[in-house]
């Protein structure tokens, strides 16, 4: 019987681990073994050893685009307090309308990226944008956000923020919901105001979904590609203090047709996921409470 059943289990589960082994496992591995190559212009590979990663360690754009990744990222994780914000204002006791406001919150993760990045690339158009509009009512002459060296990568970084608050905020609030409401009543009685009670019971509280949502911002903020793709455009005079590891990646390997090199920027760009994530979870010991 524990035969059978496990046959049907392992039966079950066929179709996912195939998925996952074909559209996974098996990329991941052929991508390792082209880092390893050279490709032509027009198709095929000879081995190359270790010349791509050579080559890596030592070209300039990648040192520039891992800057410009790394800003990008510390930059996005201020969605993460502004999610929390946005969360706690929406826990508040007797509050109506609850479904609208997540509904309006969340409307911008389910919103296909490239139609976030053209509706604020028209808002942050310099010559009849509405930003710029607003600004000039009040005596203010916007600059061209995109275009700009000085403001791209931070008119960027803004849209990555308003777009993942209200995923941040979901989650957020369903860990809010999970406090209980006794240690709150206690705090009142003691004397704590709604600030003190904020950082001393929410946040602590809270910080395992902090801790989660971090990770995860962290992760897709290194991952960076569509937002600038759309938004900023490979003419444009500000792509150089934009491009992130994986718009460099897409450079090398669909428009310059180099896949060996891409691929070592791929396991560049793994690596230094791996180790951001690892080091989230080393801290997490010291300020995430699961009690």
């Amino acid at each position: 019987m524990k035969k059978l059943e496990a046959r049907w289990g392992w039966l079950l589960i066929a179709p996912s681990l195939i998925g996952l082994g074909v559209f996974s496992i098996w990329p991941i591995f052929r991508t390792f073994y082209y880092s390893f190559t050279e490709w032509g212009a027009f198709g095929g590979h000879t081995w190359s050893g270790l010349d791509n990663y050579r080559t890596l360690f030592s070209d300039p754009e990648i040192l520039h685009s891992l800057r410009n990744t790394l800003v990008f990222a510390v930059l996005s994780l201020l969605s993460v307090p502004a999610g929390i914000v946005v969360a706690a204002l929406l826990n508040r006791p007797g509050l109506r309308g609850l479904g609208i406001y997540r509904t309006l919150y969340f409307l911008p993760v389910i919103t296909l990226p490239s139609a976030v990045a053209l509706m604020w690339k028209f808002v942050y158009n310099g010559d009849y944008g509405p930003l710029n509009q607003v600004l000039g009512v009040v005596g203010i002459d916007g600059p061209h956000w995109t275009s700009n060296p000085a403001t791209a990568l931070y008119a960027v970084a803004i849209v990555s923020i308003w777009s993942s608050i209200g995923y941040n905020m979901i989650l957020l609030l369903a860990g809010m919901q999970t406090i209980p409401r006794q240690f709150y009543e206690a705090a009142e009685i003691d004397g704590a105001g709604k600030i003190r009670q904020f950082f001393s019971i929410t946040v602590p509280l809270l910080s395992p979904t902090i801790f989660f949502v971090t990770v995860i911002g962290v992760i897709n903020s290194l991952q960076a590609f569509d937002l600038i793709y759309v938004m900023i455009g490979k003419n444009n005079p500000a792509l150089a203090q934009t491009e992130t590891i994986v718009y460099l990646f897409y450079d090398k390997a669909f428009v310059q047709s180099n896949g060996g090199y891409a691929a070592a920027i791929a396991f560049l760009l793994l690596g230094i996921i791996i180790v951001f994530t690892g080091c989230q979870f080393w801290l997490q010991k010291k300020w995430v409470h699961y009690e």
